[in-house]
């Protein structure tokens, strides 16, 4: 009880230093292997706070130790830095100064949130029996991620659990979201090449219409969520890119179409692209085209492990009340926090960061993205209660 009146007192002396630090990298977003400016500010930054050994596992990524006197477990705290290439349409005075670039997912709520954690943390340190790892990792957005490339570069390296927050602006601030099992889920894509006969479209028996056939596979595709599928598995399949053609009279020789999968069960995952080649070859074969189907396994689904998901689902409840734990269904959007977790037992928790009585109503990866900054307060407070509960156990 002691140690929690501790870290509530200390919070104040953080709190407007991480709304400070979210919207200096608001300012400055940078994209997906390209955060280089960003990883310089937060080493910086971790520098002032002392008793931490710093390292950049890759170019644009950086780890931060806390190691106690006293030994113990290791965990891992993991935050992500990049931004997306998006125009950013909001008009508060810490707007997006790169063209096109924006944080537009939170990205620069969780690097600020976990700079607060490892500042509070490590004024705690004579505290703490064991090892405390600060991921600040690049990359998210952009397959293959930056996951991969730190781990390959140690820093799960005896680690024993691993923790990930993501601030949620479909959650209104206040409350916190955590996932029984599935947390999110794996993101493959698709690219199908369907090649036709070019003609004059005066003249359309002389050719083969990569149009007309492609509209078929996009309505085919279809299929293989309401007829293919068992009704109670999760499935999504999503055409999003359909280009082909240059001119109004002219029936072009081929056509791309490009798309999202969303899946939970393995077994349907690996089904899914030889499920799509058959609907392909189908109907290409059918109107005397042909195709190359080219897929993409993307991150794995992030799956909370039981017993640290109970440990965070005690925090929240000790620390703000039963009312403030929303337990809710896993989402369909992906996240290389899979990558981590994958190695070592984690759990992903979703930071309520909406207010409708703020106007703070827009979805991540909208040009007027943003969130309430009182949930950044609530992200360090998680970060750093979790890591004494994880430490202790």
């Amino acid at each position: 009880m002691t140690q929690t009146f501790m870290i509530h007192d200390l919070l104040e002396t953080v709190k407007d230093e991480v709304i400070g630090w979210r919207r200096y990298l608001h300012k400055n977003p940078e994209l997906s292997f390209q955060e280089e400016k960003t990883a310089q500010f937060v080493y910086e930054t971790l520098q002032t706070f002392g008793d931490l050994e710093i390292s950049r596992p890759t170019k644009t990524s950086i780890m931060a130790r806390l190691i106690s006197q006293q030994p113990g477990k290791v965990i891992a705290l993991r935050a992500d830095m990049d931004a997306l290439p998006i125009e950013e349409e909001n008009d508060f005075e810490f707007v997006s100064q790169n063209l096109g670039v924006m944080h537009a997912c939170g990205h620069d709520g969780h690097t600020a949130m976990l700079l607060g954690a490892a500042k509070l943390l490590t004024q705690l340190k004579e505290h703490i029996k064991g090892e405390i790892r600060f991921l600040f990792q690049h990359a998210e957005e952009l397959f293959p991620g930056g996951a991969q490339e730190m781990i390959r570069a140690g820093v799960l390296d005896g680690v024993d659990q691993v923790i990930g927050i993501h601030l949620c602006s479909p959650i209104e601030v206040g409350n916190i979201g955590v996932c029984h099992g599935p947390a999110t889920s794996a993101s493959d894509t698709f690219d199908i090449k369907i090649q036709g006969k070019g003609g004059h479209s005066s003249e359309p028996h002389a050719t083969i219409d990569p149009i007309a056939v492609g509209a078929q596979v996009i309505n085919n595709l279809q299929h293989i969520v309401s007829r293919y599928c068992d009704p109670l598995e999760k499935l999504v399949v999503s055409v999003t890119k359909f280009n082909s053609g240059t001119a109004h009279n002219v029936i072009p020789d081929n056509a791309i179409l490009s798309g999202s999968i969303r899946s939970f069960n393995s077994d349907v995952r690996n089904q899914i692209p030889i499920l799509i080649e058959r609907v392909v070859k189908g109907v290409t074969e059918a109107h005397n085209a042909s195709f190359e189907v080219d897929y993409h396994f993307g991150y794995s689904p992030v799956v909370n492990n039981e017993r640290v998901r109970a440990v965070m689902e005690e925090t929240i409840i000790d620390v703000w009340g039963e009312d403030t734990l929303l337990r809710m269904p896993a989402l369909m959007s992906g996240e290389d926090f899979s990558a981590f977790s994958d190695k070592v037992p984690g759990c992903f928790i979703f930071i309520g960061a909406g207010n409708q009585n703020k106007g703070i109503i827009y979805p991540h990866h909208h040009p007027r993205f943003t969130i309430d900054e009182d949930a950044l307060e609530i992200g360090v407070e998680l970060l750093v209660q979790s890591s004494f509960r994880l430490l202790m156990e």
